[in-house]
């Protein structure tokens, strides 16, 4: 394509099942002109994440549906290159909700400056930026690990899941990790240091993971669903706390089973445990997010907290990565580097 010109990523049709290659649609466009009051960013790094499924469908949910031939949402670490904004001046590096595309206009509305000194720019999109903060917010506010408490994170390789384990430890809890993988576990047991990893692609998945919570599970963090919900269940100790962040398993509709209604079964144990389930969005809490930012920032620089990135190059690319993300393939927090 010109390199004069601009690119983006529609929506090209609504996912029937998991999205393919044809649901999207690569378009060149004009770089567009900033009016007074305006910013012209060069997107660097577009966040993928998995809410974004949801918003491809035409269906109620927190946020509204992209539109038929509508740019893909997403946030992304961008660089002022033509400023028309008095609180901006070029060369600033911005986090900006920019969507799928190479270019974009902001009036400075939701932007936030960000400091490459401080800590790498794409930490702002994962362990500092929103994943991060899902993760900070659900477990501190929700879950409420204890001293001694087991704490158990679906996609616990992933960049919530990740987070989640390490500030149960924190917190004196044990954290207990599911993945799929024997890599992802060997990075989740070794690297984040967790207590135990079980991988959810083993047969006897169930038998493991009650293995490695013999005391049960005070905090469930649900990022998945699905089989690993029904693994789960019976663990849960009484008066359990499940902060729901994601039901990744279910976003492409239907999953696999056999057809049996098992929201009878998921009710008693509620009923019966006293179980505490609340689904969140990360925004419900912004008002802790300046302490979020203090605290897992201190922890990152002082190497108590560690994070993986997943970066594939090119805008191009980046339905095939998303596709490949809802899949589990990606290791890490998937970004796309659209402009080094």
């Amino acid at each position: 394509m010109n390199e004069g010109k601009a690119r983006q990523v529609v929506l090209a049709a609504r996912p029937q099942g998991k999205p393919k290659l044809t649901d999207f649609r690569l378009e060149e466009t004009e770089v567009p002109t900033p009016s007074s009051g305006q910013v012209l960013l060069l997107v660097r790094y577009l966040s993928l994440d998995p809410y974004m499924r949801l918003m491809m469908d035409d269906r109620e949910s927190y946020t509204k549906p992209v539109l038929l031939d509508g740019v893909m949402p997403g946030e992304a670490v961008a660089t002022v290159i033509v400023s028309k904004h008095s609180g901006y001046v070029e060369g600033d590096i911005v986090l900006a909700r920019t969507g799928w595309r190479t270019h974009a206009l902001s009036d400075g509305a939701g932007l936030r400056k960000l400091d490459s000194g401080k800590a790498p720019v794409t930490t702002a999109l994962g362990v500092l930026g929103m994943p991060g903060f899902t993760a900070y917010s659900g477990l501190r506010l929700i879950g409420k690990p204890q001293p001694g408490e087991t704490v158990v994170v679906a996609a616990a390789s992933g960049p919530v899941g990740s987070l989640v384990g390490q500030l149960a430890k924190m917190a004196g809890s044990r954290a207990v990790g599911i993945a799929g993988g024997p890599e992802k576990c060997a990075f989740v047991k070794n690297e984040l240091r967790f207590d135990a990893a079980i991988d959810h692609r083993s047969a006897d998945f169930p038998a493991r993971l009650a293995a490695a919570c013999p005391n049960g599970i005070d905090v469930y963090f649900e990022n998945v669903g699905g089989d690993i919900w029904q693994a789960v269940l019976p663990l849960l100790n009484p008066f359990a706390r499940v902060p729901v962040c994601g039901l990744i398993a279910h976003y492409n509709g239907a999953g696999p089973g056999n057809g049996a209604d098992r929201l009878p079964e998921t009710m008693r144990h509620i009923l019966t445990k006293r179980l505490t389930l609340r689904g969140f969005i990360n925004y419900d809490f912004a008002e802790h997010h300046a302490e979020f930012l203090r605290e897992v920032g201190a922890g990152i620089a002082e190497g108590c907290i560690r994070y993986r990135e997943d970066i594939v190059d090119g805008l191009e690319k980046a339905p095939e990565a998303f596709i490949g993300m809802l899949e589990g393939r990606n290791f890490g927090k998937l970004i796309v580097r659209v402009n080094a």
